[in-house]
This record gives structure tokens, C-alpha cells and sequence, in this order.
């Protein structure tokens, strides 16, 4: 999957809006990068004349609008999308570029899309005018719109059966994600560390401080140790190190309490320069094996597959368990069924605190029509109970019989009309609780169940041609054979 970026490109203090944008868009489409200009895609312009058609569309947006440039204002939008290398030609690489530049401004503004081949990953730059085609609008930068392209990205790149880097926490980003990493001042001091324990194994905290001066590091002992390497404009905290070179971690190497494999850093050009990933968070094996299935689709029978199964749908599908970090199936229906509780629960729990709320209000007027009739009945006793005496306060004395026959159903001791009141608040308040958690209870409910069902639909799918395809490929994996689920 690649890794994204929007980049508003700014007007430049002191140079004219046509400077600014051909600076920008000659170095996208650089023939160096680019294959003499081979994989260079348009919507809309001529990628030899893209920044003289931006600047006149936004002329035109000046006349029709009566706004015009200031500096610093935001002339065009880069998107920068980098590949795994190794896993796309620079032709697919280019059509993804142009279908995410379509699919994000809409067909609305004008763009070109420059893939760039001179770097071990492949990657596009995506320039895209922020003055509409109708120059009537500009393009208007939104909240968490990064994060909003990533997602389209990451959706374009499975629905062409690209592999998935599963979502990170806040915590576990990483500065970066597909570039090759470059060797760092952390890089020299971890090595050092690590050959201070394979040489001279410390006995304790002092004496591994110690070899680390011998070495020619400052340290600086306080809540964190630091250390400074000759050059070093600034301390580093250990911390800083990444696993295995906190504080902590290296007391428990001191200890024998940890071992740390040294060459960690160099299992993957991809691994961030300070966050090592663990098993767990290198392993999404639903995710990868659905990757798989999908990847070997690939040649003539992919589009009749294709046909069978809607390549959308799973890719939404994919895209959901990264982001929600469901590792196989067995946790996909756990989650899926504690959901489906969970929005049951709610469901069934508000549907009793309505009733108990209608009983309680029932109960209360019941109290209200018994303490209202106290006086008439106390005159129609004094009256021998009399007939005419009913039949001339019926109404009063009726709901007094009514009130007498609700406090008989009540279980247990008749309540007071104030814990009525405080249970009555009690529920109001719960219920109000319940219903601000009802609608997402019952989309997460929903989106798990309908992934659940299109992982189920998708791997029976597969089990049922990789039978078919063993015991009788020719027969029933023709052209115009259809499998129903």
C-alpha cells in the first residue's frame, strides 16, 4: 500500500504565480525521473504547458470572482505517493496515481501525474490546480484531509490487490513508512551499545556508563540518561533509542533479562530508525492471506473472478480490519458477535427503562387521583356508603378504586412518591446514556457483521474454486461458469 501526503504549494514572496508553479511542476515531470517524460499522465492540460494553463485559469478566477493572489495563498496541491519497492511496474504505479487524482478533486481540477522511477520505491507526484476547471472556485483544504487522502489511497491500492501496511497507533508511527532508511547518529550509538554488551558485558549501570565515556560519550545523569557523541550539537535521551535501549531496557540486559537481536535494524529497509515493530504488529494474517488470494488472481482469470466477487466490497473490507487491527478470523467474529450483544443489549435495556418509565407515571397519578379523592371519600363513608352519593362523585371515586387496585400488583412495600421520582431521574438519565451510545453501537454492529459476512463469502468462495480446480479444473472453472453464495 503507499504511503501519502497532500503538500499545499504555496505562492512565493517576490516571484509571480507562473514562477512558482513551473519550479513546481518542472520538477515532477523531470525527465530524469520520469523516464524522458514516459510516465507522465494529464487530466485536463498539456503536461508541456501545465503551469501556463493553471496560471490562466486562475486569471480567469480573478475576473469571475473579483479575488485575487496574495502571498503565501495556495496555488496548486502535491500529493506524494510512495510504493513498496518491488511491488508495482512504474505503468500501474502511474494509473493508481491518475485514478486517486480523480477520484480526490472529482474530475473538478485540473492535474498531472509525474511517476518518478530514479529511487528504489517507486512514487508519483501528483500536482493538481487548486482553481476549479470552471474557474467559479478554489480548492478549500479540510480537517484531517490527510488523513482522509490516505484512506482513498490505501483503498485504490488494494482494489488493484496491493499489499496492506496495517494501521499504527499514535504511539507506534514511525517517521517513516516506505522510504530506505538512512543511517543515523541513533544508529552509531545503538551499535555501540550493542557491541559494549557482546564485548564487555557490564556487570551494572555504572560500569556500562562507564564504557560508554570510554567510547568518547558525555553522560548526563538525571530523571533519563543522555548521552552526547563527539559532533553531537545536543544530549539524546536512551529512551529515544527505540526498544531495547531505554533505561530500563538496558538494565535488563545487564541483568540477563533481555536479549536484543542486533541486527534488527537491518532486517527491513522499511522499519523506522527509532520503533522496532514486534511479531504481533508485523503479522496481519486475515488481511495478508485475503492479499494473497486476491494477488494470485492476477492474469486471465482475475476479471472472472472479479465478476463473482465484488473486488470493492472486500477491499472496503481489508481496509476496515487494518485499520481496526482484526488479525484473523476467529477475533473478527468475537468482535462481531460482542458487537451484535452489545448493540442487543441497548436495544433491549431501553425498551425496559421505557416501560418502568411509563409505570412509574402511571403509578404516580395513581397517587395523585388516590391523595385527591381523600376528602370525598371520607364523606361518602360518612354517608353509609350511599348510592346516590357514588353516583354523584363517580368519577373521583372510580379512579380511587382504580388507584387501590394498581398498589395491590405492586411487589414488596408500596414506594414513596419522591423514590419514585429519584428512580424515575435515575432511568431518564441511563436512557439518555443508552441513546447517545445507540448509533454507534448499532454502525459498529454493522460494519463488523457485514465484514464477517464478506470474509466468510470470500474464503468459501475461494475453498469451493481451489477444490473445483483440483478435482475438475476444466469443467467447472470455464469462462461462463458462475458460483453462487
Amino acid at each position: 500500500m503507499a504511503a501519502t501526503r497532500l503538500i499545499p504549494m504555496h505562492l512565493q514572496k517576490g516571484r509571480s504565480v507562473g514562477q512558482c508553479l513551473k519550479d513546481r511542476t518542472d520538477y515532477a515531470k523531470n525527465d530524469l525521473k520520469t523516464e524522458n517524460g514516459e510516465f507522465v499522465s494529464s487530466y485536463e492540460c498539456n503536461p508541456d504547458t501545465v503551469d501556463l494553463e493553471f496560471e490562466l485559469t486562475k486569471n480567469q478566477y480573478e475576473i469571475n470572482t473579483g479575488r485575487g493572489l496574495k502571498d503565501k495563498d495556495v496555488i496548486a496541491y502535491q500529493i506524494r505517493q510512495s510504493f513498496k519497492p518491488g511491488e508495482i511496474a512504474p505503468e500501474e504505479a502511474n494509473r493508481i496515481g491518475y485514478e486517486t487524482a480523480m477520484r480526490w478533486t472529482k474530475g473538478k481540477h485540473a492535474f498531472i501525474v509525474a511517476t518518478h522511477v530514479d529511487k528504489a520505491h517507486i512514487h508519483n507526484h501528483i500536482v493538481y490546480n487548486s482553481t476549479t476547471l470552471d474557474a467559479t472556485h478554489k480548492y478549500q483544504n479540510f480537517f484531517l484531509s490527510s488523513f482522509a487522502l490516505r484512506r482513498l489511497s490505501d483503498m485504490i491500492c488494494l482494489e488493484h490487490g496491493m499489499s496492506v501496511i496495517p494501521e499504527k497507533k499514535p504511539d507506534q508511527w514511525q517517521k517513516r513508512t516506505t522510504y530506505p532508511r538512512k543511517h543515523s547518529k541513533r544508529d552509531d550509538i545503538r551499535g555501540v551499545i550493542d557491541w559494549i554488551f557482546e564485548n564487555k558485558k557490564p556487570k551494572d549501570m555504572d560500569e556500562f556508563l562507564r564504557f560508554m565515556v570510554e567510547h568518547g560519550f558525555e553522560i548526563k545523569r538525571g530523571k533519563y540518561i543522555s548521552v552526547k557523541a563527539e559532533g553531537q550539537k545536543n544530549h539524546l535521551r536512551l529512551r529515544s533509542l527505540g526498544n531495547g535501549y531505554t533505561d530500563d531496557d538496558i538494565a535488563k540486559r545487564i541483568a540477563g533479562e533481555l536479549v536484543v537481536d542486533t541486527g534488527a535494524s537491518k532486517v527491513s529497509d522499511y522499519v523506522s530508525d527509532s520503533v522496532a515493530l514486534s511479531d504481533s504488529e508485523k503479522k496481519l494474517d486475515l488481511v495478508f492471506d485475503i492479499q494473497n488470494i486476491i494477488a494470485k488472481q492476477k492474469g486471465p482469470g482475475y476479471e472472472r473472478w472479479a465478476k463473482v466477487h465484488n473486488v470493492k466490497a472486500i477491499s472496503k473490507t481489508l481496509l476496515y480490519l487494518s485499520e481496526h487491527g482484526l488479525k484473523d478470523f476467529d477475533d473478527l467474529s468475537a468482535k462481531a458477535t460482542e458487537a451484535r450483544d452489545r448493540f442487543s443489549y441497548i436495544s433491549s435495556r431501553q425498551k425496559e427503562i421505557e416501560t418502568r418509565m411509563a409505570e412509574i407515571k402511571s403509578l404516580r397519578q395513581h397517587f395523585f387521583n388516590y391523595s385527591k379523592s381523600q376528602d370525598v371519600f371520607v364523606q361518602y363513608k360518612a354517608s353509609g356508603y350511599s348510592k346516590e352519593f357514588f353516583e354523584t362523585h363517580r368519577d373521583v371515586l372510580l379512579l380511587r378504586n382504580a388507584a387501590k387496585e394498581a398498589f395491590k400488583k405492586v411487589d414488596g412495600k408500596l414506594p414513596s412518591v419522591k423514590a419514585l421520582d429519584e428512580e424515575f431521574q435515575e432511568l431518564l438519565q441511563e436512557k439518555k446514556e443508552l441513546y447517545a451510545e445507540y448509533k454507534p453501537a448499532k454502525e459498529r454492529m454493522q460494519e463488523l457483521l457485514m465484514a464477517k459476512q464478506y470474509v466468510e463469502r470470500f474464503l468459501n468462495l475461494q475453498e469451493m474454486r481451489d477444490y473445483f480446480a483440483v478435482i475438475a479444473p476444466e469443467p467447472l472453472l470455464r469462462e461462463n461458469h458462475q458460483y453462487s453464495y
